[in-house]
């Protein structure tokens, strides 16, 4: 894909060469959403992708004071008339539309007017769209997973080093009410040493993510004929890596993944269409369930499981283990030694996540609750805004994205080697020894 850049945009970004090491670290102080700031320095946004997904966060961003819409991309016609609509509905401006063509992307990143990019579109577009963002001086908020290969990942670190822009994935896990009480109380030591996380992502999508109710083929499925490997694994480690410091004081170090023979695919179509249906017979490399093992440089171990095409209903499966205490996410319920009040028994979760609930969702309960996953998505945009007003990093910033969306490439490797040991390359060049944590310290 050509990314092209008029000389003007080239110059423009290119002086910001070393910006990246002197934005300020994204901060909860006082000010965080404070109104008079957000009418006085309102935040110019374009979306790109706007389908079912990129809707869905646009009417989250429409509830939002201090923001305009400038511009809207989709080359689907009929989504992008839907997004227009949406912003007028809500008593905006007709956003312009870019439509031209699966690149028509890159005119709207060109504009003056456009201080930030959501970036909604098929996985395979997250990192070209992301790239041209910073190249072009934006701030990228990009939907999960960020990038889909080593290279991709590389790519966006290069970039972001290059132009000092911030590019942030949208991993709304990261920003879930019971995941940031836990972060909190693992930070106060309550958990001991944390050795050990389990985190699954296990949600039947077979009939309405990959394919369509009536049996068609969506852009998600078609990453099932040629892959086997972990998809979608940034939901299941978006609150690992602040649990585990994994970027500031730990890294990946090296990950051994199996997957199973699949069968889900072709038994869904069997029972649903019959034996004639062409998806019934299809060859699919995806295997049904596919297990990661992840060693970190401190010796501690995360345990991620892909599981999205046999029948169950939703499940994340969180467990995080420390020297001095366990949570299970399932059990909503947790063991703290001499502190929880019978021996080797769980009680329960939500007094703890009442009491160490994190300021983000103290100052902004009201407001997420009326967005979409249960205010997640509401959140982690409002974050992202607040960045990019006050020109400092984002929450999440592109080294945390790039390390989420590493299981896929090394699942991908291991599979194809016979479940062998795959080295995780070190996107932060060694910073993660000295980087302080950032995300969601309170203070």
């Amino acid at each position: 894909m050509a990314e092209h850049m008029d000389r003007r945009e080239f110059l423009k970004v290119s002086g910001g060469a070393s910006a990246g090491a002197l934005l300020a670290n994204f901060r909860t102080d006082s000010s965080l959403f404070e109104k008079a700031e957000q009418a006085a320095r309102p935040v110019r946004l374009g979306v790109i992708g706007t389908g079912n997904r990129g809707r869905s966060l646009l009417s989250n961003l429409l509830l939002m004071p201090g923001l305009e819409f400038p511009a809207l991309c989709d080359i689907d016609l009929d989504a992008l008339a839907k997004a227009q609509d949406m912003v007028v509905k809500a008593g905006r401006p007709k956003p312009e539309g870019y439509s031209q063509g699966p690149e028509d992307f890159q005119r709207l990143l060109w504009r003056d007017d456009v201080d930030a990019v959501v970036i909604a579109a098929s996985w395979d577009w997250h990192t070209p769209m992301a790239l041209t963002a910073m190249r072009n001086g934006k701030y990228a908020a990009v939907e999960v997973p960020a990038a889909m290969s080593f290279e991709e990942c590389w790519d966006l670190v290069d970039t972001h080093e290059a132009t000092g822009v911030p590019c942030m994935m949208l991993e709304n896990w990261s920003f879930r009410q019971d995941n940031l009480a836990l972060l909190n109380m693992v930070r106060k030591g309550l958990f001991g040493e944390i050795v050990h996380v389990q985190a699954s992502h296990a949600h039947d999508c077979i009939d309405h993510w990959f394919f369509s109710p009536e049996g068609n083929m969506r852009w998600g499925g078609r990453y099932l004929i040629g892959h086997n490997r972990s998809q979608y694994p940034t939901h299941a480690v978006g609150p690992v890596w602040p649990w585990m410091d994994l970027g500031c004081g730990d890294y990946f170090d090296t990950a051994v993944t199996m997957a199973n023979r699949q069968l889900g695919i072709n038994d869904y179509f069997r029972h649903k269409f019959g034996v004639d249906h062409p998806y019934a017979k299809a060859s699919f490399a995806q295997g049904d369930v596919v297990t990661t093992l992840i060693k970190t440089k401190k010796g501690n171990t995360i345990f991620v499981k892909y599981d999205m095409q046999l029948p169950r209903p939703y499940d994340n499966q969180w467990e995080l283990q420390g020297t001095r205490g366990i949570y299970n996410e399932q059990r909503n319920a947790l063991y703290l030694v001499d502190k929880s009040p019978a021996y080797h028994e769980w009680e329960p979760f939500p007094p703890y996540m009442e009491k160490h609930d994190h300021v983000w969702w103290r100052k902004m309960k009201t407001e997420a609750e009326a967005g979409g996953h249960g205010g997640t998505d509401y959140l982690e945009l409002a974050l992202f805004v607040e960045a990019v007003r006050k020109k400092t990093q984002t929450p999440i910033d592109v080294y945390d994205s790039v390390l989420m969306s590493s299981i896929i490439p090394l699942s991908e490797k291991s599979i194809a080697a016979g479940a062998t040991l795959i080295e995780c390359p070190d996107f932060t060049r060694g910073k993660w020894k000295t980087k302080k944590p950032s995300f969601g310290v309170e203070g």
